[in-house]
């Protein structure tokens, strides 16, 4: 069994956010797959990526995580592990990465993360996809997703990147420009909270660029619950409609990134 608590305090890799996701760090705590650090390299820059792996006999399909406007908290490489559980590597770039040490030793990451400039960040997200596609262990299928902040930038990321086959929009902002609607080369999956009114406005707009430009996007709206509901309905102590939101978004998750 990996432990998980006592590898991130030799690395000095304690996030910032991570007392309010101890539940995350206890969970990762008793996972038996193994989970890693890894260096990326967007040109100069090196970027700090957590992956996880599964335990099956053959290659797997791989997903880019990428974290919230918190940074690589726990939460987010929970979800790695909870992709691994399920068959697929995975891994989260910390896209705070640089000189000032990243995620766990920034003293407001979401200050940081919204400075963060676009091209950045299609660098370090193209170099996780890069990696991750080149792993004896992947079949070289890679999607991407992303949560809250990360969601927006999953689905920016797919008008950037044509290798990646699917990319899995949880609760992002979505409406994105006419001519980068068309640069979009895979399919696009919402998922979205009832009771989150400033992201769902956007969904219609969405939808009408993405069929004007021929390209799929397929959002589902999940009954009573919020924005993070991913996130909120794993916690422990959730309420009942995030955490059927969470169940059944997972089993849709699984389900399309199982025929990605």
């Amino acid at each position: 069994m990996i432990r998980f608590a006592a590898a991130l305090l030799a690395a000095g890799l304690v996030a910032a956010t991570a007392p309010a996701q101890d539940w995350a760090k206890a969970k990762l705590e008793k996972s038996p797959r193994h989970g890693e650090y890894v260096k990326l390299k967007n040109g100069n820059r090196e970027v700090t990526a957590f992956v996880a792996f599964p335990e099956v006999k053959d290659k797997a399909p791989a997903v880019v995580v990428i974290h919230e406007i918190f940074g690589l908290a726990d939460w987010p490489k929970l979800v790695c592990d909870q992709l691994a559980e399920k068959g697929f590597i995975a891994i989260a770039p910390d896209l705070l990465s640089g000189p000032e040490g990243g995620t766990d030793k920034l003293p407001d990451a979401r200050k940081a993360i919204m400075s963060l400039p676009p091209d950045q960040v299609t660098g370090d997200l193209n170099a996780a996809v890069a990696y991750v596609s080149k792993l004896p262990a992947c079949n070289g299928k890679v999607g991407v997703a992303g949560f809250c902040w990360g969601g927006g930038q999953a689905l920016r990321f797919a008008t950037n990147n044509k290798d990646i086959k699917a990319a899995f929009v949880f609760y992002g902002a979505a409406p994105l420009g006419e001519e980068d609607v068309k640069r979009i080369g895979c399919p696009v999956y919402g998922f979205y909270g009832e009771n989150d009114a400033r992201i769902n406005s956007t969904i219609d707009k969405s939808k009408e660029q993405m069929k004007a430009a021929g390209k799929t996007f397929d959002p589902v709206i999940y009954a009573g619950a919020g924005h993070g509901f991913l996130r909120a309905g794993d916690g422990p102590k959730p309420r009942e409609a995030d955490a059927k939101a969470k169940d059944e978004a997972w089993t849709r998750w699984t389900a399309l990134l199982k025929k990605m």
